[in-house]
């Protein structure tokens, strides 16, 4: 389905209060990653961890995201897509309040798995919306969301340190909160209208057939293994950085940089994945990008770190391809759920790997050479898992 289907349908006719919705819930999906992972040297510091738990702390994002991608499937059934998605701004916003009033590392780990686990949901139940709100333009809608969700990655990487440094850690941290409290409202609003979840025209056994498919396995290990490369620098960006003789200020700044260049294929991708038939070329391309950035940090960090850092926001291209796919390999609402899920649950399954076995690899071998090898491994496997995620064919074809 292109945008061009019903192209004389204004795209907020009727549906004002689903856009804002969905805007929203986008713009939250990442605040408590990126918020966090410029100040992991501050909160060492501050709560007395080591590399461990910094580890687990870039693990947990990708954990919770796994967890809540195989089990909201079934939640939205139960209980409908609006107000799933009211519950995942929800306990975003008690999440990043818990984390930001942590007294020691143990509340520092439940406000985060708290605010995760609403952030696991949204993203999940957002696919879906934009294919039961404007299935007549999921190429713009899908632009849209990516592009703000790319913001919300971008902007709390950026202002981490310096509200920080002016204000305090906790302030830094919880900030954030007000943005998804403010989420809540439209989403309470359009809960309200909705009188019964909806079984939108699926069998309940539909999302446990999605693991039989080539296209589900094909869409979970190239989106798990963009997943994987990504959080792993979130996570070991800064640190990289300082130990090549950055400020921490500067680590940030690369972590922004990375967020913002990917705003570009946010931008791009989905336009170009309505209109291409095989989108595997995109990913190939993407594929040459994150090779190149990997040799730069590993073997010239400092000669063109910001160089390094715009190619890594380039490489994570197949992010916005793979969530464009969901809706465009589906016909239905349920089927994107159903694909949606399964893709994210499986692929954060394996994500969550990353930024701890990266960073195990670096602390055997106090050198950067393995974990880029084993960065290096991750991106050929994403390269034949889109091999079959971008044939075309449709998810309902094979129940």
């Amino acid at each position: 389905m292109t945008d061009t289907t019903h192209s004389s349908h204004p795209l907020l006719r009727g549906r004002v209060l689903a856009f804002f919705a969905i805007v929203l819930a986008a713009v939250n999906l990442r605040t408590a990653v990126t918020s966090l992972t410029p100040l992991l040297d501050q909160l060492e510091k501050v709560f007395n961890f080591g590399s461990t738990m910094t580890g687990v702390l870039g693990m947990m994002p990708t954990a919770a995201f796994a967890l809540l991608g195989l089990s909201t499937p079934a939640m939205t059934r139960r209980i409908g897509l609006e107000r799933t998605a009211l519950l995942a701004m929800a306990l975003a916003t008690v999440g990043l309040l818990i984390r930001a009033g942590a007294g020691n590392v143990g509340m520092l780990l439940v406000g985060s798995g708290v605010a995760l686990a609403g952030m696991g949901i949204g993203n999940v139940v957002v696919p879906p919306l934009v294919k039961r709100y404007f299935a007549d333009r999921v190429g713009t809608m899908s632009t849209l969301y990516i592009t703000v969700l790319q913001a919300g990655t971008m902007i709390p990487a950026l202002l981490a340190v310096p509200m920080a440094e002016s204000y305090d850690w906790r302030i830094s941290l919880g900030m954030w909160a007000l943005l998804s409290l403010a989420a809540m409202l439209p989403w309470l609003m359009l809960a309200r209208s909705t009188r019964a979840p909806e079984a939108h025209n699926a069998p309940v056994h539909a999302p446990g057939k999605v693991w039989r498919t080539s296209l589900g396995w094909g869409l979970a290990l190239m989106f798990g293994m963009t997943s994987l490369i990504t959080y792993s620098m979130f996570t070991w960006l800064p640190k990289m950085m300082i130990e090549a003789g950055a400020s921490p200020a500067f680590g940030g700044v690369t972590v922004a940089v990375f967020s913002a260049l990917g705003l570009v294929p946010s931008l791009l991708m989905p336009a170009l994945a309505v209109r291409l038939r095989n989108p595997f070329p995109i990913v190939a391309l993407a594929f040459a990008i994150n090779l190149t950035a990997f040799a730069g940090l590993l073997w010239a960090p400092m000669s063109a770190p910001l160089l390094w850092a715009t190619l890594l926001g380039l490489g994570p291209s197949t992010f916005p391809l793979a969530l464009t796919l969901i809706n465009l390999r589906t016909r239905t609402p349920a089927g994107s759920a159903a694909l949606s899920g399964f893709m994210q649950g499986v692929g954060y399954s394996f994500a969550c790997l990353g930024p701890l076995l990266f960073g195990w690899l670096h602390g055997a071998t106090d050198a950067w050479l393995l974990p880029f090898a084993f960065l290096t491994v991750c991106a050929l496997v994403l390269l034949t898992a889109a091999w079959f995620a971008c044939r075309p064919q449709h998810l309902e074809d094979h129940w």
